[in-house]
């Protein structure tokens, strides 16, 4: 029938042919779909292996009994890589450094340890004892006990030294170890003069380390000396502990004559501010040297606790001398 004739039907009648059209397609998938689902037969290429890695890797195949590589390759160690599915495992003596992966897929590993074996080689890794082994990542103690006994590491890769191990003319190396030597601690009986104290000494005293022992003594040298044990609690965060491993003996302070020194040079030490500087500056220029202490006292800058602190580390020897 032309298509055109289509036309001519009634259009109850093109409803019907449309209908009957579309179910004998329907028909014809159906039937094409069911027998592209038989079975291979046996002459057909039947996978028996399974993927190693789950990269571009080869698949391991059987076709009419013959083992064949089907895909890509992916070698490890220029061998073909495959898992049997299902395989039985087996135990057989075996050395890490040159087993294949179709030797350690055998020992019942898994193809991803497998992969970290070789990556391990790969990067000039080296099994030198069996426990070496036992490192293998996912590796249970069951699983190496039962291996261990089967495992055969050849003497190519012992360390080269190990040949000469017995040779009486070979001289022992010398131990580069370094040996790090720390001060005894004090005991309780014990004291140190702070007044003369180092680093050294004071890394004795318990609960001070390198830390603490340079800021005690940085902080003598900016005061000129210590005169008392509690001025250690000046020191910002040390620990109270500390203080009864130390006594003051033999005072040996730096004194500062006033009359001659700069404002920077003042306002270095600890116990002087930056107004009370210019304050005796001031009297310097207006009144002229300073001669005692009791004339810090009529200045509003300085508290009687600032004159005493301050005493032991001040003269007032006049600018020309005496």
């Amino acid at each position: 029938m032309n298509y055109k004739e289509f036309f001519y039907f009634q259009k109850s009648d093109r409803s019907v042919l449309v209908v009957l059209l579309v179910l004998s397609v329907v028909v014809s998938v159906l039937l094409y779909g069911i027998g592209g689902t038989e079975e291979t037969t046996d002459s057909e290429t039947i996978p028996k292996f399974v993927q190693i890695d789950n990269r571009d890797t080869a698949y391991i195949v059987v076709r009419d009994g013959k083992t064949e590589i089907d895909g890509k390759r992916d070698l490890f160690d220029k061998t073909e890589s495959y898992y049997v599915e299902g395989e039985k495992v087996e135990r057989f003596p075996f050395d890490p450094n040159t087993a294949d992966s179709t030797q350690l897929l055998r020992l019942g590993l898994r193809p991803w340890q497998v992969r970290s074996i070789y990556r391990y080689r790969s990067k000039g890794g080296v099994y030198r004892e069996s426990k070496d082994f036992a490192r293998l990542y996912g590796l249970t103690v069951k699983q190496y006990r039962e291996l261990e006994p089967y495992i055969k590491i050849s003497s190519d890769y012992l360390p080269a030294a190990s040949l000469f191990a017995n040779d009486k003319h070979t001289k022992p190396r010398k131990d580069t170890t370094v040996t790090r030597s720390f001060p005894a601690k004090l005991k309780e009986h014990e004291r140190i003069n702070l007044a003369e104290a180092d680093t050294t000494t004071l890394k004795k005293v318990p609960g001070i380390g390198s830390y603490y022992a340079k800021e005690i003594v940085r902080y003598g040298e900016r005061l000129g000396g210590y005169v008392n044990v509690k001025q250690l609690y000046e020191i910002e965060d040390l620990p109270e502990e500390v203080m009864k491993y130390f006594e003051i003996r033999r005072v040996n302070v730096r004194k500062m004559n006033l009359n001659k020194m700069t404002l920077r040079q003042m306002k270095s030490h600890p116990y002087l501010n930056f107004y009370q500087c210019r304050a005796i500056l001031d009297y310097r220029r207006l009144k002229g040297a300073l001669t005692s202490m009791e004339q810090l006292r009529l200045m509003k800058e300085f508290s009687s606790k600032d004159i005493e602190r301050l005493q032991p580390y001040v003269e007032f020897e006049s600018p020309i001398g005496k």
